[in-house]
Protein backbone atom coordinates (compact mmCIF):
# COMPACT_ATOMS: atom_id res chain seq x y z
CA UNK A 1 0.00 0.00 0.00
CA UNK A 2 1.26 3.16 -0.85
CA UNK A 3 0.18 5.92 2.07
CA UNK A 4 0.84 9.26 1.73
CA UNK A 5 1.59 12.51 4.00
CA UNK A 6 0.79 15.88 2.87
CA UNK A 7 0.92 19.55 4.54
CA UNK A 8 2.15 23.11 3.85
CA UNK A 9 5.78 24.03 4.72
CA UNK A 10 6.01 23.75 8.63
CA UNK A 11 3.30 21.48 9.13
CA UNK A 12 5.24 18.32 10.40
CA UNK A 13 4.87 15.75 8.09
CA UNK A 14 8.56 15.24 7.32
CA UNK A 15 9.47 14.65 11.18
CA UNK A 16 5.93 12.24 10.77
CA UNK A 17 7.41 9.90 7.96
CA UNK A 18 9.68 7.30 9.97
CA UNK A 19 7.62 7.03 13.52
CA UNK A 20 4.58 6.44 11.48
CA UNK A 21 6.86 3.70 9.67
CA UNK A 22 8.12 2.40 12.55
CA UNK A 23 4.70 2.06 14.25
CA UNK A 24 3.69 -0.35 11.00
CA UNK A 25 7.01 -2.45 11.41
CA UNK A 26 6.52 -3.08 14.94
CA UNK A 27 3.00 -4.64 14.03
CA UNK A 28 4.97 -7.16 11.62
CA UNK A 29 4.58 -5.34 8.24
CA UNK A 30 8.15 -4.27 5.81
CA UNK A 31 7.29 -0.79 5.57
CA UNK A 32 9.89 1.79 3.60
CA UNK A 33 10.16 5.35 3.97
CA UNK A 34 10.43 7.82 0.64
CA UNK A 35 10.15 11.42 -0.26
CA UNK A 36 9.66 13.42 -3.54
CA UNK A 37 11.43 15.33 -4.68
CA UNK A 38 14.79 13.62 -4.08
CA UNK A 39 14.76 10.17 -3.45
CA UNK A 40 16.34 8.88 -6.60
CA UNK A 41 19.81 10.29 -7.91
CA UNK A 42 18.14 12.16 -10.44
CA UNK A 43 15.68 13.39 -8.18
CA UNK A 44 17.98 14.55 -5.78
CA UNK A 45 19.39 16.84 -9.16
CA UNK A 46 16.03 17.66 -9.91
CA UNK A 47 15.58 18.66 -6.32
CA UNK A 48 18.31 20.84 -5.78
CA UNK A 49 17.05 23.35 -8.75
CA UNK A 50 13.57 23.03 -7.54
CA UNK A 51 14.38 24.26 -4.21
CA UNK A 52 17.29 26.48 -4.84
CA UNK A 53 15.90 30.05 -3.45
CA UNK A 54 17.81 31.72 -6.19
CA UNK A 55 15.62 30.23 -8.87
CA UNK A 56 13.29 32.93 -8.28
CA UNK A 57 12.52 33.32 -12.55
CA UNK A 58 11.41 29.66 -12.74
CA UNK A 59 8.14 29.33 -14.85
CA UNK A 60 5.42 27.48 -13.18
CA UNK A 61 5.44 24.47 -16.08
CA UNK A 62 9.08 24.38 -16.31
CA UNK A 63 8.40 23.70 -12.19
CA UNK A 64 5.83 21.35 -12.81
CA UNK A 65 7.41 19.13 -15.20
CA UNK A 66 10.30 19.07 -13.37
CA UNK A 67 7.50 17.66 -10.25
CA UNK A 68 7.00 15.31 -12.83
CA UNK A 69 10.39 13.92 -13.85
CA UNK A 70 10.95 13.86 -10.13
CA UNK A 71 7.95 11.11 -9.68
CA UNK A 72 8.21 9.34 -12.36
CA UNK A 73 11.78 8.08 -11.58
CA UNK A 74 10.39 7.57 -8.11
CA UNK A 75 7.76 5.77 -9.29
CA UNK A 76 9.41 3.82 -11.31
CA UNK A 77 12.43 3.02 -9.77
CA UNK A 78 11.36 3.08 -5.20
CA UNK A 79 7.92 3.29 -5.22
CA UNK A 80 6.44 0.26 -7.53
CA UNK A 81 9.41 -2.26 -6.71
CA UNK A 82 8.56 -1.76 -2.87
CA UNK A 83 4.86 -2.09 -3.05
CA UNK A 84 5.68 -5.17 -5.17
CA UNK A 85 7.90 -6.78 -2.80
CA UNK A 86 4.74 -6.71 -0.68
CA UNK A 87 6.25 -3.53 1.68
CA UNK A 88 4.14 -0.93 2.83
CA UNK A 89 5.64 2.67 1.43
CA UNK A 90 5.06 5.87 3.76
CA UNK A 91 5.89 9.11 1.03
CA UNK A 92 6.61 12.49 2.57
CA UNK A 93 4.63 13.84 -0.47
CA UNK A 94 3.09 12.97 -4.08
CA UNK A 95 0.73 14.19 -6.69
CA UNK A 96 -1.68 15.98 -4.28
CA UNK A 97 1.45 18.36 -3.79
CA UNK A 98 1.37 19.36 -7.41
CA UNK A 99 -2.39 20.00 -7.43
CA UNK A 100 -1.59 22.09 -3.98
CA UNK A 101 1.52 23.85 -5.18
CA UNK A 102 1.36 24.33 -9.16
CA UNK A 103 -2.61 24.16 -9.31
CA UNK A 104 -3.93 26.11 -6.73
CA UNK A 105 -0.94 28.29 -6.08
CA UNK A 106 0.52 28.67 -9.15
CA UNK A 107 -2.47 28.94 -11.21
CA UNK A 108 -1.49 25.93 -13.68
CA UNK A 109 -5.19 24.26 -14.63
CA UNK A 110 -6.07 21.22 -12.60
CA UNK A 111 -6.73 19.82 -15.22
CA UNK A 112 -3.51 19.86 -17.25
CA UNK A 113 -1.72 18.69 -14.32
CA UNK A 114 -4.05 15.52 -14.18
CA UNK A 115 -3.89 15.03 -17.68
CA UNK A 116 -0.49 14.84 -17.36
CA UNK A 117 -0.13 12.66 -14.47
CA UNK A 118 -2.56 10.18 -16.31
CA UNK A 119 -0.39 10.16 -18.85
CA UNK A 120 3.23 9.93 -17.35
CA UNK A 121 2.14 7.62 -14.36
CA UNK A 122 -1.36 5.83 -15.66
CA UNK A 123 -2.88 7.82 -12.98
CA UNK A 124 -1.84 6.18 -10.23
CA UNK A 125 -2.99 7.13 -7.01
CA UNK A 126 -2.09 6.50 -3.21
CA UNK A 127 -4.71 4.42 -1.23
CA UNK A 128 -4.44 6.73 1.57
CA UNK A 129 -3.58 10.05 1.90
CA UNK A 130 -3.28 12.03 5.23
CA UNK A 131 -2.85 15.67 4.85
CA UNK A 132 -1.47 17.57 8.11
CA UNK A 133 -3.43 20.58 8.29
CA UNK A 134 -1.74 23.49 10.25
CA UNK A 135 -2.32 27.33 9.82
CA UNK A 136 -0.33 29.27 7.52
CA UNK A 137 1.77 31.70 10.00
CA UNK A 138 2.17 28.37 12.76
CA UNK A 139 3.62 26.30 9.53
CA UNK A 140 6.05 29.28 8.54
CA UNK A 141 6.74 29.82 11.72
CA UNK A 142 8.21 26.56 12.24
CA UNK A 143 9.78 26.56 9.34
CA UNK A 144 12.06 29.11 9.32
CA UNK A 145 13.07 28.35 13.06
CA UNK A 146 14.28 24.89 11.64
CA UNK A 147 16.52 26.64 9.16
CA UNK A 148 17.52 28.82 11.60
CA UNK A 149 18.50 25.77 14.03
CA UNK A 150 20.28 24.21 11.16
CA UNK A 151 17.41 21.34 11.17
CA UNK A 152 16.17 22.34 7.75
CA UNK A 153 18.81 22.83 4.68
CA UNK A 154 19.11 26.53 4.07
CA UNK A 155 19.52 25.66 0.53
CA UNK A 156 16.48 24.34 0.13
CA UNK A 157 13.79 27.10 1.01
CA UNK A 158 12.67 28.78 -2.39
CA UNK A 159 8.78 27.71 -1.43
CA UNK A 160 9.53 29.27 2.21
CA UNK A 161 10.51 32.55 0.58
CA UNK A 162 7.26 32.65 -0.93
CA UNK A 163 4.36 35.49 0.19
CA UNK A 164 2.07 34.53 2.99
CA UNK A 165 -1.03 34.49 0.62
CA UNK A 166 0.91 31.70 -1.69
CA UNK A 167 0.95 30.03 1.18
CA UNK A 168 -2.66 30.57 2.16
CA UNK A 169 -3.47 29.23 -2.05
CA UNK A 170 -1.29 25.88 -1.37
CA UNK A 171 -3.42 25.21 2.30
CA UNK A 172 -6.88 25.85 0.93
CA UNK A 173 -5.40 23.80 -2.33
CA UNK A 174 -4.94 20.58 0.04
CA UNK A 175 -8.17 20.70 2.10
CA UNK A 176 -9.90 21.35 -1.11
CA UNK A 177 -8.54 18.44 -2.28
CA UNK A 178 -9.46 16.28 0.86
CA UNK A 179 -13.28 17.35 0.78
CA UNK A 180 -13.64 16.41 -2.67
CA UNK A 181 -11.74 12.52 -1.77
CA UNK A 182 -12.99 11.74 1.48
CA UNK A 183 -12.63 8.12 1.12
CA UNK A 184 -8.79 8.76 0.52
CA UNK A 185 -8.08 12.07 2.41
CA UNK A 186 -7.84 11.98 6.37
CA UNK A 187 -7.43 15.02 7.88
CA UNK A 188 -4.95 15.66 11.24
CA UNK A 189 -4.78 19.22 13.01
CA UNK A 190 -0.90 19.43 13.16
CA UNK A 191 -1.25 22.36 15.48
CA UNK A 192 -0.36 20.05 18.48
CA UNK A 193 2.41 18.74 19.88
CA UNK A 194 4.26 15.94 17.90
CA UNK A 195 3.38 13.29 20.41
CA UNK A 196 -0.28 14.36 19.47
CA UNK A 197 -0.07 14.58 15.82
CA UNK A 198 1.67 10.91 15.71
CA UNK A 199 -1.39 9.08 17.69
CA UNK A 200 -4.03 10.48 15.30
CA UNK A 201 -1.13 9.56 12.48
CA UNK A 202 -1.19 6.27 13.86
CA UNK A 203 -4.39 5.57 14.06
CA UNK A 204 -5.26 6.24 10.70
CA UNK A 205 -2.61 4.17 9.15
CA UNK A 206 -3.44 1.18 11.69
CA UNK A 207 -7.35 1.64 10.52
CA UNK A 208 -6.43 1.54 6.60
CA UNK A 209 -4.11 -1.23 7.01
CA UNK A 210 -6.12 -3.46 9.49
CA UNK A 211 -3.38 -3.07 12.69
CA UNK A 212 -3.91 -2.76 16.11
CA UNK A 213 -4.62 0.62 17.03
CA UNK A 214 -1.62 2.36 18.73
CA UNK A 215 -1.86 2.55 22.50
CA UNK A 216 -1.84 6.26 23.14
CA UNK A 217 2.19 6.31 22.13
CA UNK A 218 3.74 7.99 19.43
CA UNK A 219 6.49 10.31 19.89
CA UNK A 220 6.10 12.72 22.90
Amino acid sequence: MLITLEGIEGAGKSSQVEPAAGFVRAAGRACITTREPGATDLGRRIRRILLDPACTDMNPRAELLLYLADRVQHVEQVIRPALARGQVVICDRYVDATLAYQGAARGIAPQLIERLHAIVLDDWRPELTVLIDIPVEVGLARAWNAVHRGERNGDETRFENENRNFHERVRQGYLDLAAREPQRFRVIDGNRTPGEVARDLQAVIADRLHLPCPDGGGNR
